[in-house]
């Protein structure tokens, strides 16, 4: 039996050498920030509920799994309280934004 390839990636976590690759949910991440003025923020859940307007909350461990490797790949900033937060260390509620944005005040969920 072989063993899994070494890395640290949750199960869900995208390639790290595909960052975007044909992942739905970072695609869908990326088209509602293109929707946006720069700076803005969107939530997981408005990313969840494109996706699956139905059954949202069960993609919400996908859509931050997606983000978290999309953050350790510099593709796309985790922030809490409008700061930029570790994308390995974060708790709580979080929202998405792309990176060198100017921060604005963020939305209220």
């Amino acid at each position: 039996m072989s063993e899994p390839p070494a890395n640290d990636a949750a199960p869900d976590d995208p390639p790290r050498n595909d960052p975007m690759g044909n992942d739905p949910v970072a695609t869908t991440i990326f088209a509602l920030l293109a929707k946006l003025p720069a700076g803005k923020s969107v939530s997981p859940e408005d990313v969840a509920r494109a996706i699956d307007p139905d059954g949202w909350r069960r993609g919400l461990g996908r859509v931050r799994a997606t983000a978290i490797g999309l953050a350790r790949a510099g593709r796309l900033v985790i922030t809490r309280h409008g700061k930029p937060a570790d994308p390995d260390t974060f708790k709580g509620v979080y929202r998405l934004r792309l990176p060198d944005a100017p921060a604005q005040e963020e939305d209220a969920p």
